[in-house]
């Protein structure tokens, strides 16, 4: 898997590579407001992470998840953690396959 400096650098890369839908996390699915589409965490899988420091502060990093569904959407999602994590992010993660 490749490695990035910067958060920029990892999203140009993934949208090169066809990753060019921009997905938001909602409490029960991920979602695509471009194609109005919904999906479960049975519908989608990650197929890479990659994780960046925002600042000094190691509570403060901001992971990035390129997600591909079962009918060909490919996505990026980004999302905070530490103190400016998002709640339900856990419990969707829960439910999801890793590959790598």
């Amino acid at each position: 898997m490749k490695t990035f400096e910067t958060l920029t650098e990892a999203i140009n890369d993934l949208k090169a590579r066809g990753y060019e839908r921009d997905l938001n996390l909602r409490e029960t699915c991920v979602e695509c407001s471009q194609s109005e589409t919904q999906l479960s965490a049975t519908e989608f899988e990650i197929t890479e992470t990659h994780h960046f420091d925002v600042s000094t502060d190691v509570d403060d990093e901001l992971a990035l998840y390129a997600i591909e569904s079962t009918n060909g959407l490919k996505g990026i999602l980004v999302n905070a953690h530490g103190a400016y994590a998002d709640t339900p992010f856990d419990a969707i993660i829960d439910k999801l396959h890793f590959h790598k």
